[in-house]
């Protein structure tokens, strides 16, 4: 037995925030060692080519350079496994440390200087010659795919094609009253951190360890990948995670640089330390979204959906990288939502192209897939003349519906709603954004010659990944108790969260408690942070790792206080006698004092499902019709979460996740010109969202349908700001200019506006 929630549910202060307010913060660039080296990249200038050749002696007579490798150099080293979704026929696709013969987009590393300091490397870099022969680039892929060349071989740059069905769609759409067919496209955009990416490694000879300094992510997956990689048992390499400057799904998997900084660690046995800039980020790290979908509906008169049949490509640039198929694979098995498909097909090609390789970003496949779905959801209402939210209520999944299964599968699990109430969620985002009098405003204002409209999207996210966490819970002799985890933290608030779980569980202060995450020596085992999992998954592992730990403590105790077990409990860290107004004491710190070895308990948590949030968005535009720019004046979100273990911090996520998504729908982008050179390698071409740009935002987070399938009913918060943003700004568009399905792509520049509006 524990005692009623003391912190699970409130909005403590984070745990995280004092080291990073006065300036004690440990990032990557941060962490450096005595008589360091520095690696710099020397990526290709040419999208597609044949090396001919790579002349490194200019940099190598400078004073202070050591050592410029290529690809003769590394030939040890095999290119770089996938982590998710790793389809066999994949596999000839996966990208090379560095690039051997053939150089596949601008950005590709084709060799590494290594020299004293950061100045000395890009000097010499720079003097690094690199003869190309170009040939021809591919950079659609909706084009019929060309060769790609690997080990002497010609295979297709349709690396696979992914299938999805369930149901007789077929007969569905010979038994429609009508159908529905659209085109649209999600322009190629992806994260872009605070911090960008750095990999610092030495070896300890002494111990024979190899670490690696500025993990995030997956520590403990990039630890057994790099230790094959480099031939080396796992346990001789270990990861440590610092602070994190955001990831959004693309810092933290393995990249070229990560296994150059450790292979050259072990060769020169000196620590050598890589941190990119800008323009490289923008280059070379993931990208992704790009996708162009043929899509199409059988609807019956009422227009309830009888079938849905998608065909789309996918533009992974120009290798798969560590993610392989997982965003395609999403975006296929997602694109049903909260919605009855009585029968559904997806076929999804997966397409390479002379641009920078694509991985996740927050809410992979499903920004996409919502974008999709939300926008056939609109044009139905159109076809048959209902407003946008009876459509959706007439195709909703019902409450008593639930668990609901899909039919699908998706990163190796079967998708089964586990519980949800989208019609009442519905109405409360209604209720939230005043959706009655919004519309008669919007309608008073286009009277006046305004383009003013509103936007409703509604979507399912996928959270709590499994298949297991494991958490150590420890009393250290000072009073402290140390929960460690598997996980990794990106700055979402990993450390309070955990410790308000613990902390309830246990029976202490949640600021007694120190959470320790990304470090691979002090775990031997954990799955990291990614597909909001850490709360739902950790949190249960260490909810069940602490009433372990307060059971055995409690049986240490009763034999010391001369009293049974279940007649002791602990509060704020002292063990007293249950129901009693005094009496007889004990502080944990002293108990573990008397012990001779650490108080301690593990628990795995295991789940072979997800959770499934569900959520509303609700926005209120301006169309300028001068300029084509878009403002969005209101925006409102919904969002049923099951249980909201720190509400504040999942109102911050909500928020952090808009501001990206209206990123994607309005103003990122990135672009190449005819041979494959990318336009966007600033922040003056990448445009990114301000303050300015992010509207007055209401959430609601409600807790209308726990989960089922853990004990505290949690699901995960990450991605549901971002997930419907350009399909609900673009439902506001197009209630703004008065032409339903006007908005078919994203972004919605204003220059692709304007042109919209002139025909």
């Amino acid at each position: 037995m524990t005692a009623p929630a003391k912190f699970v549910g409130r909005s403590v202060p984070r745990l995280e925030d004092r080291p990073l307010l006065t300036g004690q913060g440990r990032f990557a660039a941060d962490i450096s060692f005595p008589g360091q080296w520095t690696m710099r990249v020397v990526r290709s200038s040419v999208a597609h080519g044949e090396i001919k050749s790579i002349d490194a002696t200019a940099a190598l007579a400078l004073p202070g350079v050591h050592a410029v490798w290529t690809s003769a150099d590394v030939t040890q080293l095999p290119p770089i496994p996938f982590r998710l979704t790793g389809l066999k026929s994949l596999e000839p696709y996966r990208q090379p440390v560095l690039a051997k013969d053939t150089v596949r987009y601008v950005g590709e590393p084709v060799a590494v200087v290594f020299a004293e300091n950061a100045y000395l490397a890009e000097d010499a870099a720079d003097l690094v010659e690199v003869v190309v022969e170009q040939r021809r680039t591919t950079l659609l892929a909706t084009e019929q795919p060309g060769v790609y060349e690997h080990d002497g071989a010609k295979l297709s740059a349709e690396a696979s094609v992914l299938q999805k069905t369930y149901g007789d769609v077929d007969a569905a759409f010979r038994a429609a009253h009508a159908v529905v067919a659209l085109e649209l496209s999600i322009g190629r955009h992806s994260g872009v951190p605070l911090e960008t990416r750095g990999a610092i490694a030495r070896y300890d000879e002494a111990r024979d360890i190899l670490e690696l300094h500025g993990a995030a992510k997956v520590p403990h997956w990039n630890r057994d990948a790099l230790a094959q990689m480099l031939g080396r048992k796992r346990e001789s390499v270990q990861l440590y995670e610092g602070h994190v400057g955001g990831g959004f799904g693309i810092r933290g998997e393995i990249y070229p640089e990560d296994v150059l900084v450790c292979a050259a660690a072990l060769k020169f046995r000196k620590a050598i330390k890589w941190i990119e800039d800008r323009r490289e980020h923008l280059i070379a790290a993931n990208h992704s979204r790009e996708q162009h979908h043929k899509v199409r509906a059988a609807i019956d008169a009422r227009g309830q959906i009888l079938a849905i049949d998608d065909e789309f490509f996918h533009d992974n640039g120009a290798y798969m990288r560590t993610h392989a198929a997982t965003v395609p694979d999403l975006a296929a098995a997602m694109l049903p939502g909260p919605y009855v498909v009585p029968a559904y097909r997806a076929v999804g090609h997966i397409r390479l192209t002379n641009k920078t390789p694509c991985g996740t970003y927050r809410a992979p496949g499903r920004y996409e897939s919502s974008f999709v779905r939300e926008r056939l959801l609109d044009a139905i209402a159109a076809n048959i003349g209902v407003d946008k939210v009876e459509i959706r209520r007439r195709n909703l999944i019902a409450k008593s519906a639930m668990p609901y299964a899909l039919g699908l599968e998706t990163l190796g699990t079967k998708i089964v709603y586990d519980s949800g109430d989208y019609a009442g969620l519905l109405d409360k985002a209604l209720a939230l954004a005043d959706w009655k009098n919004l519309q008669k405003q919007m309608l008073e204002r286009r009277r006046a010659g305004e383009k003013a409209g509103a936007g409703i999207a509604m979507f399912v996210e996928k959270s709590g990944l499994g298949p297991f966490d494991t958490v150590r819970v420890e009393i250290i002799p000072d009073g402290t108790i140390e929960v460690i985890t598997g996980v990794a933290s990106l700055g979402q608030g990993v450390e309070t969260v955990v410790a308000q779980i613990c902390a309830d569980a246990l029976g202490v202060n949640y600021s007694d408690i120190k959470v320790i995450h990304g470090q691979t020596d002090r775990i031997d085992k954990g799955m990291g942070a990614f597909a909001s999992r850490v709360t739902v998954m950790c949190g249960e592992a260490t909810r069940l790792a602490a009433v372990k730990l307060r059971a055995e403590v409690l049986e240490l105790a009763a034999e010391l206080m001369q009293s049974k077990a279940d007649l002791l409990d602990i509060v704020d860290g002292q063990i007293v006698r249950r129901n009693l107004a005094s009496g007889p004491v004990l502080a944990l710190a002293e108990l573990a004092r008397e012990q001779p070895a650490p108080l301690s308990a593990e628990a795995t948590f295991e789940s072979p499902h997800m959770v499934y949030p569900y959520g509303v968005h609700i926005a209120a535009v301006r169309v300028d019709a001068d300029t084509g720019g878009v403002t969005i004046e209101r925006y409102a979100i919904a969002y049923d979460i099951g249980k909201a273990v720190n509400p504040k911090l999942v109102e911050g996520q909500i928020a952090g996740g808009l501001a990206q998504g209206i990123g994607g729908a309005l103003l990122e982008e990135f672009l190449y010109d005819d041979n494959g050179e990318p336009l966007s390698v600033t922040f003056a071409d990448y445009l990114m969202p301000t303050a300015r740009e992010i509207p007055e935002l209401a959430i609601l987070v409600t807790e209308d349908a726990p989960s089922p399938l853990n004990p505290l009913g949690l699901k995960g918060a990450g991605e549901g700001g971002a997930n419907p943003v350009g399909a609900t700004i673009a439902s506001a568009i197009d209630d703004a200019l008065q032409r339903p399905g006007a908005v078919s792509g994203l972004p919605v520049s204003p220059q692709r506006l304007k042109a919209l509006m002139r025909t």
